[in-house]
């Protein structure tokens, strides 16, 4: 990470110095906010640890429990989420405490005793290394711990404003704060009293029964499955040999278990297949005992036997898919023409079985996604036509989800002598495996998505799709890096430029953009910076050269590559790159050897590929997802 450019840092670089809002946080919501976000899980946190990188927002998380949550049910933490943790800063450690899943076990019955249960198939679980981040399980109250760190150390030092549930919600047609949300104290001193806030805007994030969501009265849309699992975390004795593997179990007619090993080694989580519900029968599946649940799990895994010792939490639960009726408060006839001002995210939108693994993490990418936009648009970085975008581009993924887990636990229920074919199961799960590993989600075009016109010259960054990492090296020091790990959540866009074959300090296409990018009326780096912020304070410009570091001077690079940024007008060194030659980018990425610019938001997903010469598509891009900004005083790249 980079610090000192404001000066010496004797402390934790991480702890970043308060500003603006943060010097003088309230300790609760004044009468009026710039954005309240309502519940403190996944989405909620990761909306407010990105909302408290800015300063100048008034941001405040209300949550109805009176403290941090201290057991979460979901646990499940996909590739693409260990991708954001490091945009966030904190991959190494989550991973450094959590379970790390490299395969999963396949478990049918013994074809020669049908009673049995045996071993069938152990895939990997990232059969094509699609990412270099792992997959892991970890207990959501951890990962919400990590994410209100990240928010309570940015400058504006937000941390949740617990005790305060929303017992009303109005949104007027005008006005600065048009939002008015009643919040009634759960507990406390002030306990049962009731208090106004009013908002510009509003992030619903609290939960399946969310009060938001009735306040503008959108509906889930969807059905229960009418299929009962039980799922208990346990600290257990058992013979059966891949207790601490994943493992998917299917019986010849005692049901199914999915069993995910814990973080810690010894903690185990069981989801235990408690077979079909009549209509209208819901409250007796519910209350099926604790024992009842162990006894179906022994009978399913026979002939292993599970002894259980201690169960720190269990629930019985009917599976059910459900996507809300819109992700905001403007109805489908007014799409377009009226400005949102209340976002659904998390379990408040979408809600499914937990067997794929994706509610939490599909939750922080609602809750990320939704979070930048209303960044740009408070800071006047971008129009409010942006936030339209955020339940176009989420509602689809959440379907898309539901599509999933629906088949998922349509086959984790079926017999397996009842499936197309014996290994229909597992060849099924290492056939979508992109699609649990979170990185099926592909954004279509609209103001901050291009066109693939140009995708060729680029074939491993897909337009919409998230920005596959990839090894170089670093030209100033040597060292290698993954040249996606450098961009953090701080709201910036990220423009890569891929030089053509030319050796650095020659004429080249490269050289032409560079020189346009720096010094063109028209460029959108002058164009869309503010006047008296650091030039890479809006799009983070890097370039990567085909040959290796030995080959690049940082003499020759242009200037516009070598920004002077803080105080001081220090040079940041660290946005040259070159290529490495034991796993070439351009090769790994398909890029064209000519060169190629790609453009990724500040969610890590690719906006734009183009080629060098297409300035004016590159300028036009911008100008439609970007602001003007009055930019008479920017700082030089002396």
């Amino acid at each position: 990470m980079q610090f000192h450019h404001h000066g010496y840092v004797t402390g934790d670089p991480h702890v970043r110095p308060a500003e603006g809002y943060g010097l003088e946080r309230p300790a609760e919501p004044p009468d009026e906010v710039d954005v309240l976000i309502v519940g403190s899980g996944p989405a909620g946190m990761i909306a407010a640890a990105q909302l408290a990188q800015f300063p100048g927002i008034r941001t405040h998380l209300v949550e109805r429990r009176a403290g941090r949550l201290e057991m979460g049910q979901a646990d499940g933490i996909q590739a693409r989420s260990v991708e954001t943790f490091q945009a966030f800063g904190f991959a190494e450690r989550i991973t450094a405490e959590a379970y790390r899943i490299t395969e999963m076990a396949f478990w049918k019955p013994d074809p020669e005793v049908p009673g049995n249960i045996v071993r069938a198939a152990v895939p990997p679980d990232d059969p094509h290394g699609i990412s270099e981040f792992p997959h892991l399980i970890v207990n959501q109250a951890r990962v919400l711990d990590y994410f209100a760190d990240v928010a309570a150390t940015a400058p504006a030092r937000l941390t949740p404003d617990y005790g305060l549930e929303v017992v009303g919600l109005t949104v007027a047609d005008r006005g600065e704060h048009p939002v008015t949300v009643t919040l009634r104290h759960t507990a406390g001193p002030h306990q049962g009293a009731e208090r106004t806030v009013r908002a510009r805007y509003v992030i619903g994030a609290d939960g399946a029964h969310s009060a938001v969501r009735h306040a503008i009265g959108r509906k889930p849309v969807g059905d229960k499955a009418n299929h009962a699992w039980g799922v208990m975390d346990v600290l257990a004795v058992t013979d059966f040999p891949d207790v601490r593997t994943k493992c998917a179990i299917q019986s010849h007619d005692g049901g199914s278990i999915l069993l995910i090993p814990r973080e810690g080694g010894f903690l185990v989580r069981w989801y235990v297949d408690l077979g079909e519900v009549p209509p209208g029968d819901g409250a007796r599946v519910r209350a099926t005992s604790l024992d009842e649940i162990i006894a179906k799990a022994n009978e399913i895994i026979h002939p292993y036997t599970l002894d259980v010792k201690d169960v720190p939490w269990h629930s019985v639960y009917e599976v059910g898919h459900r996507v809300t009726d819109g992700f905001d408060d403007v109805p489908d006839e007014l799409t377009g023409v009226r400005t949102p001002r209340v976002f659904l995210t998390g379990d408040a939108c979408h809600t499914h079985s937990a067997k794929a693994g994706q509610g939490m993490n599909v939750s922080m990418q609602d809750g990320w996604n939704i979070a930048w936009k209303l960044a740009h648009v408070l800071t006047g970085r971008a129009p409010e036509a942006l936030l339209a975008t955020y339940s176009a581009e989420r509602q689809v993924v959440a379907q898309e989800l539901i599509d999933f887990d629906r088949e998922w636990s349509r086959l984790m229920a079926t017999p397996p002598e009842d499936l197309p074919d014996p290994t229909y199961l597992e060849d099924f799960y290492v056939r979508t495996i992109e699609f649990p590993c979170g990185f099926m989600t592909q954004y279509q075009p609209s103001m901050i998505v291009s066109g693939g016109a140009h995708q060729e010259l680029a074939t491993g960054f897909p337009v919409g799709k998230r920005f596959k990492s990839a090894p170089v090296e670093r030209v100033a020091d040597g060292n290698p890096a993954h040249l996606g790990h450098h961009a953090r959540a701080d709201g910036r866009w990220r423009v890569y430029a891929f030089a053509d074959a030319a050796a650095p300090g020659e004429p080249s296409a490269l050289r032409d953009w560079a020189e346009w990018l720096g010094t063109a009326p028209g460029s959108p780096l002058l164009r869309h910076t503010p006047a008296g912020t650091d030039p890479d304070s809006v799009l983070d410009v890097k370039v990567v050269y085909q040959q290796d570091h030995f080959g690049v001077e940082l003499a020759d690079v242009p200037d516009v590559f070598k920004p002077r940024v803080g105080p001081f007008g220090l040079v940041d060194y660290e946005k040259v790159y070159a290529t490495d030659p034991a796993q070439d980018i351009f090769g790994l990425r398909g890029i064209d050897r000519a060169g190629a610019v790609v453009v990724v938001r500040p969610d890590q997903y690719v906006a734009a590929v183009l080629p060098l010469s297409a300035t004016d598509e590159l300028a036009a891009f911008f100008a439609g997802a970007l602001l003007r900004q009055d930019t008479t005083r920017i700082k030089e790249n002396a």
